[in-house]
């Protein structure tokens, strides 16, 4: 069960401009399901988007990265079921096939097409189910169509993930409305899941690149699940330039901070949905690493923490076994620390400083935070000003049977 996480209302995700968006039940992998989504942008719509950094990446992403040099894209057809990795020529040519069946479909080049999949690695596509599927994704292409978007590209998703936000630059209200997929395979590396996020604010497709890599490094960038890069991780922002405002041109300019704060708003409830999801997750940890001397030595010990089966499972099991945490700050890979500088809490509980137990520490009280369903871990390093925080969730007997089952 999701941790504190409801089901998206689709009352509150706003249509952007230039955005439609249809899907299919086409039985790639189960019946009854909605399993491939296409969406499509108007002319003159700029996009941006980063991938992950798996070398076994799938041949969607290869293609997405091919086509992105050629054209700006005017649609993406994403499909859930087979993630189409591990597939070899074959699937770049699969792949190839679907993005030429969209494009005959809506008469645009077939290089204006992106393609995404998720699901089971080392299988090819079905494709008759997918291309049978693309015909009835865009007789349902609606502008209002984001929350069955968020459901068309769940795999193993307990809870659809969307959010919307409206703000104002340039005295016109501008939209941000994006949804996500992920709960296993999980862990910082850009990107760590899909994710797809859309506004109708006017902007340069340089700046945008610019905005989407600030953005996936402090939403997506600073999650995990369970330490696993996967092969088809992607996050694509398109701005449809629609809305009646002065192009952004400028990374400086106040229309831009507001508009990268609004995306950081939207891509942060996605990713931390995408943690309060994580397979079989019973607990949210936020992992807080203050007063270090870097930013890159604070995401070392915050990851360390939170990829730690070790304090995971403790966790599950909310056992006050902390030393696991100060075993797995002590391998961070910070050579010259310092332990007895360190302090270390639960929520607002002292558990450990001086390089041992607090004075003040009983287990009882480690235990009373440990059934909450939401924690800080709070580690001060007291070597800097640098502050991260990543966040993470608890391994249970269910992450296990997930994954056993994975394929049945």
């Amino acid at each position: 069960m999701a941790v504190n996480l409801n089901p998206p209302d689709p009352s509150s995700l706003h249509p952007v401009d230039g955005v439609l968006l249809g899907y299919a039940e086409a039985g790639i992998k189960k019946a009854n399901r909605k399993d491939v989504l296409l969406m499509t942008f108007a002319e003159g719509t700029v996009v941006g988007a980063v991938f992950t950094q798996n070398r076994f990446c799938a041949a969607p992403v290869s293609i997405c990265r091919e086509h992105l040099l050629i054209t700006e894209p005017r649609a993406l057809i994403i499909n859930t079921g087979c993630a189409n990795a591990g597939t070899g020529e074959a699937g770049y040519e699969d792949a190839i096939t679907v993005c030429q069946a969209v494009a005959d479909e809506l008469s645009i080049p077939r290089e204006a097409v992106l393609p995404f999949s998720t699901g089971v690695i080392l299988e090819r596509l079905p494709m008759t189910p997918l291309l049978n599927g693309i015909k009835p994704a865009k007789a349902a292409l609606a502008p209002d169509n984001w929350f069955h978007a968020s459901h068309a590209i769940m795999t193993t998703d307990t809870v659809a993930k969307a959010f919307s936000k409206q703000v104002m630059i340039d005295q016109t209200t501008i939209t941000v409305t994006g949804i996500a997929k992920g709960a296993g395979m999980i862990h910082p590396n850009m990107a760590t899941m899909l994710g797809f996020m859309a506004t109708d604010a006017k902007i340069d497709q340089s700046l945008l690149q610019q905005l989407v890599s600030e953005v996936a490094n402090l939403s997506f960038n600073r999650i995990t699940v369970d330490g696993d890069t996967s092969t088809n991780d992607s996050f694509v922002v398109a701005a449809t330039g629609k809305a009646k405002m002065t192009p952004i041109k400028d990374h400086h300019s106040e229309a831009y901070l507001i508009l990268k704060e609004t995306f950081i708003e939207v891509a942060s409830f996605l990713a931390q949905a995408i943690v309060r999801d994580g397979e079989g997750a019973t607990k949210l940890m936020s992992v807080m690493v203050e007063k270090g001397g870097s930013q890159e030595e604070c995401l070392k010990v915050a990851y360390a923490i939170a990829h730690s089966p070790l304090v995971k499972t403790a966790f599950f099991a909310q056992d006050p076994n902390l030393g696991r945490i100060l075993a797995a700050i002590g391998y961070a890979g910070i050579t010259d620390l310092d332990v007895t500088e360190l302090q270390l809490y639960l929520d607002d509980v002292l558990v450990s400083e001086h390089g041992g137990r607090a004075a003040s520490y009983l287990e009882e009280l480690g235990q009373r935070v440990m059934k909450k369903p939401e924690i800080v871990i709070r580690v001060v390093l007291n070597r800097g000003e640098f502050t991260q925080t990543v966040w993470t969730c608890d391994f249970s007997y269910d992450y296990v049977r997930i994954n056993a089952d994975y394929r049945s």
